[in-house]
């Protein structure tokens, strides 16, 4: 068994219950899972290894690894309605059996179920659960324990209860056998800290109701009408609530590291922390899908995060604010096919970026302007980083892409930096905030004036990646978006004309020439087209009133997605595959937010279009956010005594 290679990575899929996330692949493997959060250590590595570094499979005996033996008669998956339950089917000339997977949004500690139904027929079936804490590196000491399975490495535990016989079987524990129609087979895996004693295991039927029944609830709160798009809006706001960690309401950028942007390169990182980058995109999102709890969960998660000394205010944080996100390299790990080194943690936290300021004060200004009401000392947090900023804005920055070269005078990096100032001046205009009105109109001006004279490259009709470069930067399709000018601009429209003439491939937007970045900063690997940023030309597209186009490429973004409408960070025009860490909330963020843009007048309740926000305009005040749906009180179907 040993020696497979990970599967595609559109040929993964997501359960979760928001605290962390596995990631299952077609073939019936859990290839990534850390516990028991996001940004621990991942007891199944296979994604990033190989089956020496954990991984869970149950599939029909005679199914084949990737790359092995003759194919099934047929595979399909799906989730059931807009929940996070997922259903892969297997049809094999002998019958049909279904694998449900799903993860219960937590009570104590996560639990992983998952059930084998068999549809029709007889199929035999086998199990192979290979674990390995600490990435992969540490041998567990595995024992029976009161009818389960057990396994133990330093403060890390793991219960596996199932009715079948599970044996140990070449450092493997294997269970083999055989479902017929209208049986059903239960496995529960639960994480709990080993110096504790194993939890009962949750009764498997009631957690996948339950499951169902929470996600449904959720789902239900939605103000996403029907529609073209309904569903890719609908899954993309399930995605992003999976990616929530719910204890703080951080949402991580992606579940998995070191997902490569070109695959065999070294262009790999851990995504498993929360952009300040993501913040306004983020709460749009959210508010425009009607999830008001969720977008103030998000604004007071970047409330506590960023609190302290402006001038060292972070581009991302752990999942509940952590600072110290000191990157290393896992060296046992081959990394996902053999694209090295795999890393932990993110060393880019400690960069310089002048944007993060504008998304900070900007989430908080839409925030104000879509109902959700003030927290605790906001306006003085907003007027500390706008002091900063008033000196701060004339220095030069790392930039939005965290390129790990000399820092320069970036284009977007200033234009950010006046939506900060800008969002501060109309704080004070709309909302009766105090502050140096005038000083900080004037400063804002100047801001203005000088990216309009230095990140302009007149000859070329086109704003720059940096001032004096004639390199583009895809970043800067964000001008028209935040309203620095407008999209009937002759610059703004020179710029999009200049990004989809030399930034494009196949029509996907590049984020900027990494071919050229590579002399920079010494890493190899050409990355694949940037999803987000070909949401924000198909935005730009709209805005100048060039609506069939921008359909035309919103619409093959959404055929980029996998078959359970999941997207990663990037696109390989091509190999023709997705690359990048997975599932990208980026990318899911921009998908909604630019489905509010193609669905004219917008899908949601409130009647107004994303566009004016994006844009700066007043919007009419949203309703006040329901409540949380509650779970429905799984203990007490804890199989007791088991």
């Amino acid at each position: 068994m040993m020696g497979a290679v990970p599967l595609r990575i559109e040929d993964y899929a997501l359960v979760g219950d928001t605290h962390t996330a596995a990631i299952v692949g077609r073939d019936g493997s859990i290839d990534w899972l850390c516990l028991p959060r996001f940004d621990s250590a991942a007891c199944f590595a296979r994604l990033v290894g190989d089956e020496r570094n954990g991984f869970w499979r149950i599939a029909p005996a005679a199914a084949p690894l990737p790359g092995e033996g003759p194919p099934l008669l047929s595979t399909s998956r799906r989730y059931v309605g807009d929940t996070l339950v997922l259903e892969t089917d297997f049809a094999l000339d002998t019958g049909t059996v279904r694998v449900t997977d799903c993860m219960p949004v937590r009570e104590e500690w996560p639990e992983v179920i998952r059930v084998v139904d068999c549809i029709s027929g007889r199929v035999e079936m086998r199990m192979d659960l290979v674990i390995r804490f600490g990435y992969g590196a540490d041998l567990p000491w595995v024992r029976r324990l009161d009818g389960m399975l057990t396994a133990v490495a330093g403060p890390d535990a793991l219960a596996l209860w199932t009715p079948v016989e599970v044996r140990g079987e070449d450092m493997t524990s294997v269970a083999r056998f055989t479902v017929s129609e209208g049986q059903r087979v239960p496995f529960v895996l639960t994480w709990f800290p080993s110096h504790e004693d194993p939890p009962r295991p949750v009764d498997a039927h009631y957690g996948v109701q339950e499951s169902l029944d929470w996600w449904g609830q959720w789902s239900a709160r939605a103000t996403v009408e029907d529609g073209p798009y309904r569903d890719a809006v609908m899954r993309s706001a399930i995605t992003l609530k999976a990616l929530t960690y719910a204890p703080t309401g951080g949402i991580v950028a992606a579940v998995t590291t070191s997902l490569p942007e070109t695959l065999g390169g070294s262009r790999n990182w851990d995504y498993r922390f929360c952009w300040l980058r993501d913040a306004t995109l983020t709460l749009s999102a959210l508010m425009a899908a009607g999830y008001h709890d969720e977008a103030t969960a998000w604004r007071d998660w970047l409330l506590r995060a960023v609190a302290g000394d402006p001038s060292k205010l972070q581009i991302m944080y752990g999942p509940a604010g952590e600072r110290d996100l000191t990157e290393r390299e896992v060296g046992w790990l081959a990394g996902y096919e053999r694209s090295a080194p795999v890393r932990v943690g993110n060393a880019a936290a400690g960069q310089y970026q002048l944007d993060v300021y504008g998304e900070v004060i900007s989430a908080l200004h839409e925030s104000r302007r879509g109902g959700i009401e003030p927290a605790g000392p906001s306006w003085d947090l907003e007027t500390a980083l706008i002091e900063f900023l008033e000196s701060g804005w004339k220095q030069p920055d790392d930039g939005i892409w965290e390129v790990r070269g000399p820092r320069r005078h970036f284009t977007h990096s200033k234009v950010m930096a006046w939506v900060a100032l800008d969002r501060a001046v109309r704080d004070i205009e709309e909302f009766g905030f105090e502050g140096p009105l005038e000083r900080w109109r004037a400063t804002r001006d100047s801001i203005h004036s000088e990216v309009l004279e230095r990140g302009f490259d007149p000859d070329r009709k086109t704003f720059t990646q940096y001032y004096g470069s004639k390199a583009l930067d895809a970043s800067v399709l964000m001008i028209p978006m935040v309203g620095f000018l407008p999209a009937g601009d002759p610059r703004v429209v020179g710029t999009v004309e200049a990004v989809r003439r030399e930034l494009t491939e196949d029509g996907f937007v590049l984020r900027y020439d990494s071919e050229d970045s590579a002399a920079v900063d010494g890493l190899t690997g050409r990355e694949g087209a940037f999803l987000a940023c070909s949401f924000w030309l198909a935005d730009c597209l709209e805005l100048m009133g060039r609506r069939q186009e921008a359909v035309e490429l919103f619409e093959r973004l959404l055929a980029l997605r996998n078959d359970v409408g999941l997207l990663s960070e990037e696109y390989d025009p091509v190999a023709r595959r997705l690359v990048g860490n997975f599932p990208q909330a980026f990318s899911h963020v921009s998908l909604v937010n630019t489905a509010v843009n193609m669905s004219g007048a917008a899908p949601w309740s409130s009647g107004h279009t994303h566009r004016a926000r994006l844009a700066g305009e007043r919007v009419p005040e949203r309703h006040r956010p329901r409540a949380r749906p509650k779970r429905t009180g799984l203990a007490r179907h804890r199989a007791a005594g088991r």
